[in-house]
C-alpha cells in the first residue's frame, strides 16, 4: 500500500520531476517506510512506499525493469501475486524480487493490456513503456484505491490524491457545478470522473487509460458485473446460495490475509466486520488484533455499539482494543480529518475511522473491513422501498438524495443552478438495458457508484492517512459477482441481507446478526451544538466563504437558526454537509 504520482508532457519538455517531489511530499502519510522517483525523457515518476509485501529494498519503487523496458508505481495488493509469478516463471520469466510490483511488469509484457484481467487485489497503476514512450493508468474493479488526475498546459498529471496534485500546483480549482450537484443532493456522491474541482477528474473503476507521447488517450473499461439470475441458477434453493455465498467469503478473507506483517480487524460489533473474525477464527487464526471506537452520548443518541463488538471479542478470544473518544477530541481532530480528504465527504464516519486509524497504526499496519456488504447484499431500506410498484428512480431518490432540485436550487448561488445532474444520472442508470428487476438496479448503482465514491473512499483516505492498509473482503469481485446473481428477495427480505445473515448463524453468535442495524455514530456531528456549532458559525462567516459566494446567506441563516431541525432523509445534518464543503475549500487553500 502506498501512494503514486507522476507526470507524462506532451510538448517535447522532460518530465518535471521537481513536481513530482512536491507530489510525493504531501503522500508522505501513505508511504513512511520509502521514497523513490524516476525520470527519463517526457515522463517523471513518484512513489511512497508502506513495506506490507516483500520488506527488502528489491520492491522499492518506482521499480524498472530494464530487460522489458517498463517502468511501474503501484499503490495496492496483488492477493494472487504468488500464483500469477509461478505461471511467469514457467514462460520462463525471471524475478529479481519476492513482492508483487514485480508480477505487474512482466505480466503486462506476457499478456499485454489484457494481463489486468487476471488480478486479484486493489490497486491503482502506472506503467510506462519505455521505447514506445506510452503511459498506462489502471484503477481496480471496484475503485478501492483513487486514481486522480489533472490536464494542463502539454502535461497530464496523476496521483493517489486530489491534495497531491494541488501541491504541484497549475490547477484550476474553480467549482465543477456538475460535482456541487452531486455534492448537495447525492449525498455526497459525486461519481468519477468528476470531482469538485474542474480541473481535476479521476479515472472510474474498472479502467484503464492509455496515453500516447503525443497526448492521445484512449479509455478502456476491462470488467463490467451482470445482475439478475442466470438459467443455470434457477433450480439453486435458499441453502445452496448460502452455502455458495459462504465459500466465496471464506476464499475473499483468505486472500486477505497476503501479507508479511500482521493483519488485524476493524470490529465495529456489526454482522459485517463480525462474520470476518469469525471467519478467521474458523480458519484457524488466533492471537487476532480487533479494534473498536466509540464517542460520546448526546441525549439518546448511543455514541458507541461497544457491547455487540464485546461479545465477538469474547467469543473467539481476540486481543480487543476498545478506543473511546471524547466529543472534545474529535473536534480537536476534525481540522486534521478534513485535511486528510481528497473529496469533500459529509459522512460522520470520518472522524470515526481518522481516530481509529490512529490508534490502529500504533500496533499494525494491515487490517480487514467490512465496508461494501450493505451494498452487495441489499442491506440499506430503500432497497425495498423501490420494489414498492412506482418509478424506482423517483423511489430512490426519495430515500437516499439529501434535497431536491428546488431546494438546491436555494442552497446555492445562481451561478451554479442549471440541470437536475443527479436525477438525470439516477434515471439514466435505471434505464441500462441489461437492468430489469428494481431492486437489481439500486444494488449495482450503489455497488458501482455509490460505493466506490462514499464509504470506499472515506475508509481509504481516513486509513491511508495514518499508513494504514485496509482490505475489504466484501468487496472481492468474484464475491460481488456472485452476489449479483443471487435473486434479489433473498437479500432484501426482512430487514436486509438476509441470505447473509443466514450465512452467519453457523459461524458467529445469534445476538449480533439479529441486532437493530447500527453505524460509526459521531452524535455531536448529527446534533449540532456547543462548539461544533460556534466552529460551524465562524466558517461560514469567515472573509473566505464571504467571498467564495457559494452559499446562499439566506439558506445558511435559516439552517443555523435550527441546525436540529434540518435534517436529510438518511438523518444527516444538512448545515454540516454545507459548512463541510467550505470547511474542506479552506483546508486544502482553494479560493
Amino acid at each position: 500500500m502506498c501512494g503514486i504520482c507522476g507526470e507524462i508532457r506532451f510538448d517535447g519538455q522532460p518530465g518535471r520531476i521537481d513536481r513530482v517531489f512536491k507530489m510525493g511530499e504531501q503522500l508522505g502519510s501513505r508511504g513512511p517506510d520509502g521514497i523513490g522517483h524516476f525520470a527519463q525523457n517526457h515522463v517523471a515518476l513518484g512513489h511512497r512506499r508502506l513495506k506490507i509485501i516483500d520488506l527488502s529494498e528489491a520492491s522499492q519503487q518506482p521499480l524498472v525493469d530494464s530487460e522489458l523496458g517498463l517502468v511501474v508505481v503501484f499503490n495496492g495488493i496483488l492477493y494472487n501475486y504468488r500464483e500469477l509469478r509461478a505461471e511467469l516463471q514457467e514462460r520462463g520469466y525471471r524475478f529479481f524480487s519476492q513482492g508483487d510490483t514485480e508480477v505487474i511488469t512482466k505480466a503486462y509484457h506476457a499478456w499485454g493490456e489484457a494481463f489486468v484481467e487476471r488480478l486479484q487485489g486493489m490497486f491503482a497503476i502506472a506503467l510506462w513503456e519505455r521505447d514506445s514512450g506510452r503511459l498506462l493508468l489502471v484503477r481496480d474493479r471496484l475503485g478501492i484505491k483513487p486514481l486522480y488526475l489533472t490536464r494542463q498546459n502539454n502535461c497530464l498529471r496523476f496521483a493517489s490524491t486530489l491534495p497531491a496534485l494541488l501541491a504541484a500546483g497549475d490547477v484550476n480549482t474553480d467549482i465543477n457545478p456538475i460535482a456541487l450537484h452531486h455534492y448537495m443532493t447525492f449525498h455526497a456522491v459525486v461519481p468519477a470522473p468528476h470531482t469538485m474541482l474542474k480541473g481535476v477528474t479521476k479515472l472510474p473503476p474498472a479502467s484503464m487509460l492509455v496515453v500516447e507521447p503525443d497526448g492521445k488517450e484512449r479509455l478502456k473499461k476491462y470488467w463490467s458485473v451482470e445482475y439478475g439470475i442466470r438459467p443455470e441458477d434457477e433450480e439453486l434453493r435458499m441453502e445452496d446460495w448460502k452455502e455458495r455465498v459462504l465459500h466465496s467469503l471464506r476464499k475473499a478473507v483468505k486472500r486477505r490475509l497476503v501479507a508479511d506483517v500482521p493483519v488485524g480487524v476493524l470490529l465495529s460489533g456489526g454482522l459485517d466486520s463480525s462474520l470476518i473474525v469469525g471467519l478467521l477464527a474458523e480458519a484457524g487464526q488466533t492471537g487476532l488484533n480487533t479494534f473498536s471506537i466509540g464517542f460520546e452520548d448526546v441525549g439518546l443518541e448511543k455514541g458507541n455499539e461497544f457491547k455487540y463488538s464485546d461479545i465477538i471479542a469474547e467469543h473467539f478470544a481476540t486481543r480487543h482494543h476498545q478506543i473511546f473518544i471524547p466529543s472534545r477530541e474529535a473536534l480537536q481532530y476534525l481540522p486534521d480529518c478534513v485535511g486528510a480528504m481528497s473529496e469533500p465527504m459529509v459522512s460522520h464516519d470520518n472522524i470515526g475511522f481518522y481516530l481509529l486509524s490512529r490508534e490502529v497504526s500504533k500496533h499494525l499496519h494491515v487490517v480487514q473491513s467490512g465496508q461494501g456488504a450493505d451494498e452487495v447484499f441489499g442491506g440499506y431500506f430503500w432497497y425495498q422501498e423501490v420494489n414498492c410498484g412506482i418509478d424506482p428512480a423517483v423511489a430512490y431518490a426519495q430515500a437516499f438524495f439529501d434535497r431536491d432540485h428546488n431546494e438546491f436550487g436555494r442552497a446555492v448561488h445562481s451561478d451554479y443552478v442549471g440541470p437536475d445532474f443527479s436525477r438525470t444520472f439516477v434515471e439514466e442508470f435505471f434505464r441500462q438495458p441489461d437492468l430489469r428487476n428494481p431492486v437489481d438496479k439500486a444494488l449495482k448503482l450503489d455497488t458501482l457508484v455509490m460505493l466506490v465514491d462514499d464509504p470506499v473512499k472515506r475508509v481509504d483516505n481516513m486509513t491511508m492517512a495514518w499508513a494504514l492498509e485496509a482490505r475489504v473482503p466484501f468487496l472481492d469481485h468474484e464475491l460481488v459477482e456472485l452476489a449479483a446473481r443471487i435473486p434479489p428477495d433473498l437479500k432484501i427480505k426482512g430487514d436486509g441481507k438476509w441470505i447473509l445473515k443466514e450465512a452467519a448463524r453457523s459461524i458467529i453468535p445469534a445476538g449480533v446478526i439479529d441486532r437493530p442495524k447500527g453505524y460509526f455514530p459521531v452524535p455531536a456531528l448529527k446534533y449540532i451544538r456547543g462548539e461544533v456549532l460556534e466552529m460551524i458559525q465562524d466558517l461560514l462567516a469567515s472573509p473566505q466563504a464571504k467571498q467564495r459566494k457559494l452559499f446562499n446567506p439566506s439558506y445558511v441563516q435559516t439552517l443555523l437558526k435550527d441546525p436540529e431541525q434540518h435534517l436529510t432523509p438518511l438523518k444527516g445534518s444538512k448545515l454540516w454537509q454545507v459548512a463541510l464543503l467550505e470547511f474542506w475549500l479552506q483546508t486544502q487553500g482553494i479560493k
